[in-house]
């Protein structure tokens, strides 16, 4: 009997399997990364998501400022905190020296940063981010904590780059794909419960975004624990999950946690509630 594979084909088979790309299947590598292993490693790129003031007071050795609140603005509809144009993120990115392949750790304090390290993932994600992205487990404050040192300087200039968007547009939604399709997601408001008791998107279930964290340095909550939260509150996984908040920030954390975890497929609503309402008075 005639074998289905030669013992050539069966080595180019295996050759093929390992030369696949390593990228998982929901389109970015995100992973978290221990303060020790990232002052062990030079390679990454490293972005403070806090605010501007806090991150020239003191920040990691060489990083770099990637406030939310300087990469957002007001639209020509009058909706806050929208984020930037692609091609405006592409060229501020290529103007830090860095490109769509570059490796790249965020980190805030999931406190005054409001997630920014998630909105930041959320980003990368977004334009179609090549290279593998890291979220500093427990940010500033573990990283201070366990010793390490940081720095009141700005960092050296680097070369410029060049970094190519390629957008991925399933990561957002529209207030159009809401309204129209809203009953086929699940959606999650991450607002404080006075924001939730004031106004909510229909059909949605409230998880305030900072149930998302743990401990006092704020650690995303582990796959475990994610899916008991959203056990507790009935969650359907079975259903795309869309979190938003105000403008994308503090859902864009609870975004980053899920995508972490592994669990279904999530969206980022972007424009959150200012989009929504501002929509409601158009119409």
């Amino acid at each position: 009997m005639k074998l289905p594979f030669t013992l050539s084909s069966l080595l180019f088979l295996l050759t093929t399997l390992i030369m696949l790309p390593t990228t998982p299947a929901f389109g970015i590598d995100l992973a978290l990364i221990t303060p020790a292993r990232l002052a062990q490693e030079t390679s990454w790129i490293i972005l403070d998501c806090r605010p501007e003031k806090l991150y020239h007071q003191s920040h990691l050795p060489g990083a770099l400022s990637f406030s939310w609140e300087k990469l957002t603005a007001t639209d020509t509809d009058g909706v806050k905190y929208r984020i930037l144009p692609p091609e405006e993120l592409s060229a501020r990115l290529g103007r830090l020296g860095i490109s769509e392949t570059s490796p790249i750790v965020f980190y805030g304090d999931a406190d005054t940063s409001w997630g920014g390290e998630g909105w930041g993932a959320w980003v990368a994600a977004w334009l179609g981010h090549q290279g593998p992205v890291r979220i500093l487990a427990g940010g500033i404050l573990a990283w201070e904590q366990a010793g390490l040192l940081v720095e009141k300087e700005n960092p050296k200039e680097t070369l410029a780059a060049t970094y190519r968007v390629n957008v991925q547009p399933e990561r957002d939604i529209s207030v159009k794909q809401l309204r129209e399709h809203g009953d086929q997601y699940t959606i999650i408001d991450t607002r404080t419960t006075l924001e939730w008791i004031r106004g909510h998107l229909p059909n949605a279930i409230h998880i305030s975004w900072d149930k998302f964290h743990q401990g006092p340095e704020r650690i995303p909550l582990s796959k475990e624990q994610l899916q008991k939260l959203l056990a507790d509150h009935a969650v359907n996984l079975d259903k795309p999950v869309v979190y938003y908040c105000t403008g994308g920030i503090r859902s864009g954390y609870a975004w980053m946690v899920q995508e972490l975890s592994g669990l279904g497929t999530a969206r980022n609503f972007e424009g959150g509630t200012e989009a929504w309402d501002k929509s409601r008075t158009q119409n």
